[in-house]
């Protein structure tokens, strides 16, 4: 779900942030202009660019020069120019594929241009929703450390009351040593948690190039359009790349059916004899015949056909794969969202109040310490877990 819903806020994107801080949007330029698979990808599709120049031209013409009727045996053997048939010929030849199959071939540089072009935008697409994940994982980890931090603060606050609470002889000995015994419990959270910020720092210089990025500013505000983002299903990269294999397949039948057709070649020479006899010219044309085209050609294109019907059904297949994935992540999404609201307006203000009742309860001596101590955790879990529910959405 988070794909497509990190999707829609992507076009948005302005120009990158030259140094310091890294927005969201200012990761997603930089993920654009440092990501090598994204140049890998440019660099194919010009390469096949380049090789569309030629798809269509004819053949490099070809040189002929031999010696023909040579004697290598009789009485004249091994000897120039001692009979009339030895002659020298330089001649120049050219093949001509009919003009249907050059089209085809054409059409077929097309749509492979066609599916580098939506193979180049996929990744593109696949390197900037990665992107900006990373930056939601280290944005709101470090929030979350944040948390942490505050209810180390807090255990530190409580705790310090232990000892006059102790000599007065209003608590227990063991609850004086349980302070100690949650934060060390905090500081193997708070490990957890200053690893999870170093593996979603990891990825965003993965995906942007920075060796050190630090996030700043807020999240995205993703509040998909429904209709919209159906509307869009058509132009998403993934769709393209099957739609240019289908194009390919398209191609590779009208190659096939081509083949049908006869190919030409020319041929013209100059042989040179005995000086009493001249020289002579010599002219040729060769064409195919495809006279048995039902148990040649005709089982090609009935094979190309099939293919091309293959990748018609598995664009089919992947639109509706598509679509039935999008109703899921926004039901989902909705979902989400009123998870993170019941957090925010009931879970925590509830969290907030208990904390500060036990804390008064215990600033009072109604209560001992560990209860006001579970209390400040609590809070602390209702934080994070609010911090959970709104990376969620």
């Amino acid at each position: 779900m988070r794909h497509y819903l990190v999707f829609s806020t992507i076009m948005l994107v302005g120009s990158p942030a030259m140094a310091g801080p890294l927005s969201f949007k200012d990761a997603l330029a930089r993920a654009d202009q440092d990501a090598p698979s994204i140049a890998a990808r440019a660099a194919q599709a010009d390469a096949t660019r380049s090789t569309a120049i030629a798809a269509d031209r004819l053949p490099d013409p070809k040189l002929e020069v031999k010696l023909q009727d040579f004697p290598f045996t009789g009485p004249d053997a091994g000897r120039f120019n001692s009979d009339d048939f030895t002659m020298g010929v330089v001649g120049i030849s050219q093949e001509v594929p009919n003009i249907t199959k050059r089209r085809a071939r054409a059409a077929r540089a097309t749509a492979d241009i066609g599916a580098a072009d939506a193979d180049a935008a996929a990744e593109r697409r696949r390197v900037r929703i990665a992107a900006g994940m990373a930056w939601i994982d280290l944005y709101y980890a470090e929030r979350r450390l944040a948390i942490l931090d505050l209810l180390g603060q807090r255990l530190t606050d409580l705790a310090t009351t232990a000892p006059a609470r102790l000599a007065s002889g209003s608590v227990r000995p063991a609850e004086a040593i349980e302070p100690q015994r949650l934060k060390a419990e905090l500081g193997d959270r708070r490990s957890e948690r200053v690893a999870e910020i170093a593996g979603a720092r990891a990825k965003l210089t993965r995906w942007t190039g920075d060796p050190d990025p630090q996030v700043t500013g807020p999240p995205p505000d993703l509040s998909p359009d429904a209709a919209r983002l159906r509307a869009g299903l058509a132009t998403l990269p993934a769709l393209q790349v099957r739609d240019a294999l289908v194009g390919q397949a398209a191609a590779e039948v009208r190659l096939a059916q081509a083949a049908k057709n006869p190919d030409w070649e020319v041929s013209g020479s100059i042989g040179n004899r005995e000086p009493r006899y001249g020289n002579f010219v010599s002219l040729g044309v060769k064409i195919d015949l495809p006279l048995f085209a039902g148990k040649r050609q005709n089982p090609i294109i009935a094979a190309k056909a099939s293919e091309m019907a293959r990748a018609r059904l598995d664009r089919a297949d992947a639109e509706r794969e598509l679509i039935a994935a999008l109703d899921g992540d926004l039901a989902d999404h909705r979902m989400h969202h009123e998870r993170f609201e019941r957090g925010q307006t009931t879970l925590l203000p509830l969290a907030r109040q208990r904390a500060e009742l036990d804390r008064a309860s215990y600033a009072a001596g109604r209560i001992d310490l560990g209860i006001a101590l579970q209390s400040a955790i609590a809070l602390a879990e209702t934080e994070i877990d609010l911090l959970d529910r709104e990376a969620d959405v």
